[in-house]
């Protein structure tokens, strides 16, 4: 029997018609999820990568900042011990996988760093994380401190230039809200108010802010001592006074299938020597 034919003036609607209201309606419905899982500030685990950290190699992983005085102390330990100790810094994004396969330690440049990692590599514990160091929020301003800067308060003038450090909901950063905290110390909104328009530039980290505060010639920079410290040539420091300092800590924690070599070095880390190694960066204890 043939197929019925459509009856005239009720014609069957083709697939292309069925589809167009379906399209945008996927769309609104599943949009905003993959923008979501593109635009994270941790990254995703990938979930065919195996942890397995004993290779007779201390690995440790981690943000920029805290690895050049790492790196001193791990010199000093190999010194001692003849035990290789690897630091990896940078953007997260640039060794996420190899941390996630062999990481004996990861490293966080603050306490809400390190708790957003962990939402990444599942084989490390919160239990497990030790904050080992401190420092306090500085002001970094341009080699030989042409504006003469002397404290927050000069921040606030017209004109100032000021970079600061914000993950901004997609980077992994300390210098996350640590202005608004510095600016907002006193309780004063004006002063939120007047820091908030001479920023220049929301640095993704500290090392985009710290080629914005080049690039653009900024009068100054909230950040923290290491980088004015390690970049000599560039800027200079200038402290915060008691009642605007900022602290955040650096922190570690092991992989419970660390080598047996990791748990040592974090103890020569932390250690008077390894202490006086860490403060010539400005960490302290």
């Amino acid at each position: 029997m043939a197929a019925e034919k459509p009856r005239k003036g009720y014609p069957y609607p083709d697939q292309d018609t069925l589809m167009k209201p379906v399209i945008p309606a996927l769309l609104a419905a599943v949009l905003p999820w993959a923008l979501c899982l593109s635009a994270t500030a941790h990254e995703i685990p990938d979930p065919t990568i195996v942890h397995n950290a004993r290779d007779g190699v201390v690995r440790l992983y981690g943000a920029g900042g805290p690895d050049t005085a790492f790196r001193k102390v791990a010199a000093a330990y190999q010194k001692k011990t003849g035990v290789q100790v690897v630091i990896t810094a940078g953007p997260e994004p640039t060794w996420t996988k190899n941390a996630q396969a062999n990481a004996d330690i990861l490293w966080g440049t603050a306490e809400q760093d390190i708790t957003a990692f962990l939402e990444t590599y599942k084989t490390f514990s919160s239990r497990d994380v030790m904050p080992i160091y401190i420092r306090p929020a500085i002001i970094a301003v341009q080699k030989g401190n042409p504006k003469g800067i002397r404290g927050f308060d000069d921040l606030l003038k017209n004109g100032m230039k000021i970079v600061v450090t914000e993950g901004s909901g997609v980077a992994n950063t300390s210098g996350t809200g640590v202005w608004e905290d510095v600016a907002g110390r006193l309780g004063s909104l004006d002063d939120v108010k007047r820091f908030r328009t001479n920023i220049v530039a929301f640095g993704k980290g500290s090392g985009a802010s710290y080629k914005a505060f080049v690039s653009m010639h900024a009068d100054a920079w909230i950040t923290w001592p290491d980088w004015p410290i390690t970049h000599p040539e560039q800027a200079d420091l200038v402290p915060l006074s008691k009642a605007r300092t900022i602290w955040r800590d650096v922190n570690v924690v092991l992989a419970p299938d660390a080598d047996p070599e990791a748990r040592k070095f974090v103890g020569f880390l932390t250690s008077e020597e390894g202490a006086r190694i860490m403060k010539t960066e400005g960490w302290v204890r």
